[in-house]
């Protein structure tokens, strides 16, 4: 795995850029914005997909799989943190000596001169970063963004716009969310995560104290989360705190949401603020997602918006690619894939779930991230699994930017559950989607959890399901 160095400063020409990785979500998106700079991208992936599509029609080269003579005359490298000290094209730009930086420091040069909304958490990043989009698209407003995740609505993770605000999703994951130049800063949740990269909770509560007295103007905070309380009391210490509202049910919260109802198809809530009360109803569901609008909520407020006018907005969300997305329906069996990867997460997921599923049952198919989250987690996974999913199948772990640990699989989470009927490690892939299809029965959702590739097994038990359906 790369440790990119954070303290180097992008130039201010970066002449042909060549971005290793560059169909994820986040590498897509940073790659249309530069190109729209009138900058010259290069870049290579593994697979194709349909972000790499869509960045060739932009205009950029792209090479399927790693060759050093995939760098070109690029004069500058963009890398993620996923990839390995010996990938070619890495290599040779260490050698030729060429500037190399992180996605983020891309990202930070992209913002330059803009009015900054960063947005932080171990979750719900992606969906409050759309929320915000949205939130401000509905008020009238024209901000540039970066994105996780495709925002449905308007079909991309990115977008430059007219307006002075900047939103984006800022990753906590390796620091690098304390390179921008935060006006508005929102933390959605401080659960204990990337503990590989911090080394204990106690670093990884620390990052978050810095990323929020970093912000210029203001602090947008979870009064629920146990984390953010903490953070939240240290950083109200500090003599150059900014301005902080806090969002949440706790009844000190300076948006206070309440009235959760998750069975109207969607979610439906009130916030009240400032001595007022205003309803809305989402399309997405989940109590999380209540959550999450309210953190956004308060970020427009804070940007001077009304709270009746910026909760409208935010209601107009429709989700973002990868989070509780439907992919198909056949033999009466909904499928359905997530990207959630932590425990707190899949929680948050198949208990949204079970709000909409009705009589019928929840199987995940649950993809283990890293060697080293499995092995700290694995009991937390089992618990949350058993309790919210009627029939669970773990695949073998997505490694990511880590190396293989002896005696880490998917069976670590497996062999945790107290009722061994409620689960299956499979880990070849076709004999998961035959044991899926098997199992399932009309009215089903099936859901696939993971931030790797699992979301690739969904067109084999789509085909399962429709072989059983025909008796083929």
């Amino acid at each position: 795995m790369i440790k990119p160095d954070l303290t180097v400063v992008a130039p201010d020409d970066l002449g042909t850029v060549h971005m290793v990785g560059i169909g994820g979500s986040g590498m897509s998106g940073i790659a249309r914005l530069l190109m729209k700079n009138g900058i010259r991208v290069t870049g290579s992936d593994v697979r194709d997909s349909s972000n790499i599509t869509t960045l060739r029609e932009l205009g950029a080269e792209i090479h399927i799989g790693h060759d050093a003579q995939n760098l070109g005359d690029a004069q500058t490298l963009i890398v993620t943190g996923a990839l390995w000290l010996d990938n070619p094209e890495y290599v040779l730009a260490v050698e030729k000596g060429l500037t190399i930086l992180h996605r983020s420091q891309a990202l930070e040069w992209l913002t330059r001169g803009n009015r900054i909304v960063s947005v932080a958490g171990a979750h719900g990043k992606t969906t409050s970063t759309g929320m915000i989009v949205t939130g401000l698209r509905e008020l009238g407003e024209d901000p540039s963004f970066v994105n996780g995740g495709v925002v449905q609505s308007y079909g991309t993770s990115s977008a430059f716009g007219e307006g002075e605000l900047f939103v984006v999703e800022a990753d906590e994951s390796d620091g690098s969310f304390l390179l921008y130049d935060t006006a508005v800063a929102l933390i959605t949740n401080v659960d204990p995560e990337h503990l590989d990269h911090y080394g204990s909770e106690e670093a990884f509560e620390q990052a978050f104290v810095d990323f929020a007295l970093a912000s210029q103007e203001l602090l947008v905070i979870s009064s629920d989360d146990p984390g953010a309380l903490r953070v939240l009391a240290r950083v109200q210490n500090q003599t150059d705190a900014p301005r902080i509202l806090t969002f949440g049910e706790a009844a000190s919260a300076d948006l206070r949401i309440t009235n959760i109802d998750t069975t109207t198809g969607g979610v439906s809530f009130t916030i009240a603020y400032a001595g007022k009360e205003h309803t809305a109803q989402l399309s997405v569901p989940g109590r999380h997602n209540a959550i999450n609008a309210a953190g956004a909520v308060a970020v427009l407020i804070g940007l001077g918006f009304d709270a009746a006018s910026s909760l409208a907005g935010v209601a107009r969300f429709g989700g973002t690619e990868r989070r509780f997305e439907l992919h198909g329906v056949r033999r009466e069996v909904s499928v359905y894939d997530d990207y959630a990867h932590h425990h707190t997460e899949v929680n948050a997921v198949l208990s949204a779930a079970r709000t909409v599923v009705g009589n019928g049952r929840i199987i995940a198919v649950h993809q283990p991230h890293l060697y080293s989250r499995t092995q700290h987690f694995c009991a937390e996974f089992a618990q949350t699994l058993e309790a919210d999913a009627d029939l669970t199948v773990v695949l073998d772990v997505y490694g990511a930017r880590e190396d293989p640990v002896p005696g880490v699989t998917g069976l670590l989470v497996s062999e945790k559950f107290t009722d061994q009927s409620k689960v299956a490690f499979i880990a070849d892939w076709q004999s998961a989607a035959e044991h899926v299809a098997a199992v399932a029965q009309p009215g089903d959702y099936v859901i696939t959890l993971g931030c790797g590739d699992v979301y690739r097994i969904i067109p084999q038990i789509i085909t399962e399901l429709e072989r059983t359906a025909t008796g083929a």
